[in-house]
């Protein structure tokens, strides 16, 4: 392999890392309501949270684009109140990476939680403790092999991202370039060993993941 290839791997294992840290706030709290809360507009936040699921990738991508650009609503807000630009950029990677892989991530969360029984959660508030103690005491510790396999299966499914990468930030070598992106770029150029090198090296990792995911979840059937 030459060294622009293990770049390659490089940068799409940092980015996949970081997009699904950035998600993990945002995703503990989203499966936490889901589980345990009922309020009106559920469904539509369940269904929004899915979307991405089903919706083609270059969709997603178009959006991220639209919201983000420099003549959209949020992507202009960046630039003129903090110079910040967000499309054809690192950030962009780990966001639509972060969009993609959001949903896998609180997927296998949220039936991580609800798998928790409640009578525990109820007895440690009755003994005084707050929310936040009870999740971080009682619902997280119980349902960690649970989260911790949403975070190999998001991580996994970030590192196969294509199309709403390519959309938002494009394939600029050295800085956007991914994995997937990489070999797509070998095959359009007939370099067809290096698209199969790299091939290889990107099912190796995302079988690692998704072998850990379901060995998380074997554990904790019983």
């Amino acid at each position: 392999m030459t060294a622009e290839e293990w770049q390659f791997i490089y940068f799409s294992a940092a980015m996949a890392l970081l997009s699904t840290v950035f998600i993990l706030p945002g995703g503990l709290g989203l499966a936490w309501l889901m589980a345990r809360r009922q309020w009106r507009g559920k469904a539509i936040v369940e269904t929004l949270v899915s979307l991405p699921l089903v919706l083609p990738p270059v969709v997603t991508g178009l959006v991220l684009l639209r919201l983000l650009g420099r003549r959209g609503p949020f992507g202009r807000w960046l630039y003129e109140r903090f110079d910040v630009e967000i499309v054809f950029t690192w950030k962009a990677v780990v966001l639509a990476l972060a969009v993609m892989s959001l949903p896998l991530f609180v997927r296998a969360t949220r039936t991580a939680i609800e798998e928790v029984n409640p009578r525990f959660e109820q007895l440690a508030r009755t003994l005084g403790a707050g929310e936040w103690r009870v999740f971080f005491t009682i619902t997280l510790p119980l349902a960690r092999r649970g989260v911790l396999a949403g975070m190999l299966l998001a991580f996994a499914r970030a590192l196969g991202e294509f199309g709403a990468t390519i959309m938002v930030a494009g394939n600029i070598p050295g800085q956007t370039t991914t994995l997937s992106v990489a070999i797509y770029h070998h095959v359009q150029l007939g370099e067809d060993g290096h698209a199969w090198t790299l091939a290889a090296v990107a099912a190796l990792i995302a079988f690692a993941a998704v072998w850990g995911s379901e060995l998380l979840l074997r554990r904790r059937r019983p």
